[in-house]
This record gives structure tokens, sequence and C-alpha cells, in this order.
């Protein structure tokens, strides 16, 4: 296997790593006329001190778990954030993550939003449906951010979690598109096969269509459940040549068997694989004469996603087993090669995506991750803050400062950058460091 290219720090930054009292001696001019020189900038190694701040950030939120090689580079801009918006679980519904979670599903408001739909051709023939905030394309700069909404296993764009971000980043100016997977929320199907949970291809032709729209926007994603666990292995196999600014996951399983194992055979088992179901059952007839490992009397019929898996989505993929379909699957195993700016959130009671699943060591180590897990929020609930029962999860402004700040921060980069390559031309050409 080749080695994964090591990570690029958060913006982008060289640090330094000799003392600085060496600095002057290790500068070599390639010019006779240093006295041009206006400014060196150095970016020094993070100090013990501001380790040791950073810590005290965290420890300022006693009820999250905040780890990761950015808190010290990001948690100071979500500090004001998590103060404002402390995490207290509603009362009653928030005590028990099986309520929490239904309670979410079934109760939480869905906002009016009046979206156009736009169906793009995949390079299989396959087709994805994207969801746009209707009016934005007239309505919005053309160098507005952009933001790609991932819904969960069988989601779309008339998911509530979906619509409340949805909202939220339109009123901030933000242009939003939702990626509805093939069959999902009613997009067409058009070639024998669905999606799954290892496959990145329909993300990465996504992107490249929503680039190709808006160059001079930047971009970044939003992913939830499955669409978090797609979005995060699309990250770590794009690494260094990621088109995106920036990404947020929540309540992604990252790892697959452990999730299977936690809710197999139960409630949630049983509600997903209905929801696979009914999006078969639409499409069936281009599943008709099927050879090979193929069992769609089974994929119809399916009680449990596992059997919804083994009969359909394992073949489609190219898996031997729904075990091995599992474990190729985990975008924990991705984390380590993320080179952009990263923002993970978990509930340490998701009866989904479970808390032992958290790739804790490799978000320490990847100066572009942070993690915060709440102690309570089941998945996809989060029913707390100023909004809850049935408004916006408590997760979405924390996301959204999250990604305002990586915005800011790019606008401020792209602004250095001019300013510097026209210094650079008016003073010394080149200085090794």
């Amino acid at each position: 296997m080749a080695r994964a290219p090591p990570v690029t720090p958060l913006y982008n930054h060289r640090p330094i790593t000799f003392p600085p009292n060496q600095l002057l001696s290790r500068i070599k001019t390639k010019t006779k006329t240093p006295s041009k020189i206006s400014a060196v900038h150095v970016t020094a190694m993070p100090s013990q001190q501001h380790h040791h701040e950073a810590q005290a950030q965290a420890q300022a939120h006693p009820k999250l778990e905040i780890i990761g090689g950015a808190m010290e580079s990001v948690l100071p801009a979500l500090n004001s954030t998590l103060a404002r918006f402390p995490y207290n679980p509603f009362p009653l519904i928030g005590w028990n993550c099986h309520v929490e979670t239904v309670y979410a599903a079934y109760f939480r408001s869905l906002p009016d939003v009046k979206l156009r739909r736009e169906c793009i051709r995949t390079q299989d023939n396959g087709s994805v449906a994207l969801d746009w905030v209707s009016g934005d394309d007239r309505h919005l700069p053309p160098d507005s951010p952009l933001l790609i909404l991932l819904p969960g296993l069988a989601g779309g764009s008339e998911n509530t979690y979906v619509r409340h971000m949805l909202v939220r980043a339109r009123s901030k100016g933000w242009r939003v598109v939702v990626f509805n997977n093939r069959g999902c929320g009613n997009s067409p199907v058009t070639t024998p096969q669905l999606f799954s949970a290892s496959f990145t291809g329909d993300m990465r032709e996504v992107v490249a269509h929503v680039a190709t729209s808006y160059p001079k926007a930047n971009l970044y994603a939003v992913g939830w459940s499955m669409g978090a666990n797609i979005l995060v292995r699309y990250l770590g196999e794009e690494s260094h040549n990621c088109p995106l600014s920036g990404a947020v996951s929540l309540c992604n399983p990252f790892n697959l068997v452990n999730s299977g194992e936690d809710f197999r055979y139960g409630f949630y088992d049983k509600a997903l694989a209905s929801s696979l179901r009914k999006i078969f059952r639409k499409h069936a007839l281009l599943f008709e004469d099927m050879g090979g490992e193929f069992n769609i009397q089974l994929a119809a019929n399916a009680k449990y996603v596992r059997y919804f898996d083994d009969a359909l989505t394992r073949v489609s993929f190219g898996f031997k087993s729904v075990d091995d379909y599992y474990s190729n699957s985990n975008s924990s195993d991705s984390v380590k090669h993320v080179g952009i700016p990263l923002l993970c959130i978990q509930a340490a009671n998701d009866p989904v995506a479970p808390a032992r699943g958290i790739p804790r060591e490799d978000i320490k180590e990847n100066p572009n991750c942070l993690l915060i897990v709440t102690p309570k929020g089941g998945h996809l609930g989060w029913v707390a803050g100023d909004e809850a029962p049935c408004g916006a999860p408590w997760t979405d402004p924390v996301v959204m400062d999250y990604l305002q700040h990586l915005e800011r921060v790019a606008g401020l980069a792209s602004h250095g950058n001019s300013v510097d390559a026209q210094q650079s031309t008016e003073g010394l050409h080149s200085v090794e460091v």
C-alpha cells in the first residue's frame, strides 16, 4: 500500500522548527539589495503556553469533550458560541437517547423552503438530484460561499435537520444545495445501482459540477450520519487536492461494524430498512433479470438493513460479503488523511453511531481536525438550546459559526496572498528559510 502523503496543517502555514535565535543565520538572500525587505513573516511552532491555553478553553465547557489537532487554531473562534449556547438537554426529552432520537425524527418542525431541482447525469449514466434554494441563482452574488448538504441514509432535502441547516446558512447569505443520493428525496434512478456508505464517486462529481457552476465561490460541506461517512471518506481520498475549503461531520458512524452491532435487529434497523425498501420498490423494474449474486426478492422484502445490503448494496459495489462491505466502508480510516479543516460533532449516547467508534487519536494528531462530543443528543437529535424542543438542533449555530470562521480566514488568506504577490515584485525576489 502506498504511503499516505503528510497531512497539511490547518491554513497551510509551514511552521519553523528551529529556535528563533538561529533564524537570521539561516536566511540566505539571492540579491544584493536586502534593504528592500519590508518584513519577514514567521509562523512559530505552537508554544507550551498556547497548548495550556487551548486546554483551559476546552475545560471552560465541562459538559463537552473537545479534542483535536486544531484546538489551538479553531477553538478560540468557537468559545463565544459555546458560551452562548451551552449544552443543556431539554427536560424529559433529552434524558434518554431513544426518546430524543424518535422525538426529533417525528416532532421537529419542517421549515418551509421553495427549492429548485437540478438533476445531473453521472459518468456511469446514473442520476443524482441537487436541490437549490429557489431564486438564489438570481439574488446572491456569484462569489457567495456555497454549502453542500449530505443527508443521512435514505434521507434528502425533505428531512427536518437538513432544512434547518439550510435556512440558517441561507440567512447568513450563503448559497446552499442539498445533494440527494440516487433514489433519495424522490430523485431519479436511471441505472440498477443505488448508493453505499463507501462510494464517493457521486460526491466527487457533485463537487466538480458545483465548482464549475460557481468558480468564484469557496465550497464547504456538511454531512449527517451516512452522509457524514461518505463526506469524510471523500476528504481522505482527496486529501491535499480537495476543492472544499472546510467541512463538518455530524453523527458519523465512523465504524460501520460497531454501528451495525449496536442497532442491529432493533427499532432503528427496521425503520431504516423500511426506507430502503420504499426506494427500491419504486425502481424495482431496473433490477429485473439481474444475474450474479443479486437477490431481488430479498431486497424488496428486507426486514433489516443487513439483509438489504447483502442482497443488493454489497453486490452492486463489488464486495464479497456484507461483512466485507461494512469493514471496508469505515470513514475512521480516512481521518488521518484529511487535509482541510474538519469539525466533527458526536453525541456520547448515540444509539446508531456509538462513541467507541470515534477515531480520537487520529483526530488529535491531525492539525486540521476538531472533535466535540456532547453528553446527550441521541442520533440526529440534539434537542437542546434556544429553539428546543421543536426547532433547530443545538449543533446548528456551532456549525454555522465554524463555517463563517473558515470563510473569514479564507478571505484574509486570499487578500494576504494578493498583497504578498505585489510586495514580492517590489522587494526582495527570494528569501530561503
